[in-house]
């Protein structure tokens, strides 16, 4: 009887995380789309101009940049172009095949990237209550769910 009633009280601790992550999960997203407002780019575009500035100066195929994207099902070639609209990145036929297409970080994509690096601590103030230690802790925790479960689920 002990027995089942540990397992019903993980199972509702493990319920209790579960939508912890989710609503933090939200929560920190809604925090993070506000922050970039003022820089006029969503966070699936900033999550692809990192990218590019990862690879500065090579280029990168949108099939590589999809495989790199925190959300990876996001439509790669429209955020890429909206970010050629605005002149932040630039991009052309790969020369070796042409079905794939490489994206490459305009000069004004890095310096948006900069000053965007530069103001991000103000994003990280929602976290000031955390030391190190426990940063540490989450991290590997977080890591921990996400590498062991990732090939068990349907």
């Amino acid at each position: 009887m002990d027995t089942q009633r540990t397992a019903q009280n993980t199972k509702s601790i493990k319920e209790q995380l579960r939508a912890n992550l989710l609503y933090s999960a939200y929560w920190l997203s809604d925090l993070t789309t506000e922050f970039l407002k003022q820089y006029d780019i969503t966070q699936q575009q900033y999550n692809v101009l990192t990218i590019l500035g990862e690879q500065h100066p090579e280029p990168i195929s949108t099939k590589q940049i999809r495989e790199r994207m925190i959300i990876s099902n996001s439509d790669t070639s429209r955020l890429i172009d909206r970010l050629c609209d605005k002149g932040l990145a630039w991009k052309r036929p790969c020369t070796h095949d042409g079905r794939l297409i490489q994206a490459f970080i305009h000069e004004k994509g890095q310096a948006l990237l900069k000053d965007i690096d530069q103001n991000k601590s103000k994003l990280d103030d929602v976290m000031c209550n955390i030391t190190e230690a426990e940063a540490t802790v989450m991290n590997k925790l977080l890591n921990k769910m996400r590498f062991h479960t990732k090939d068990k689920m349907v």
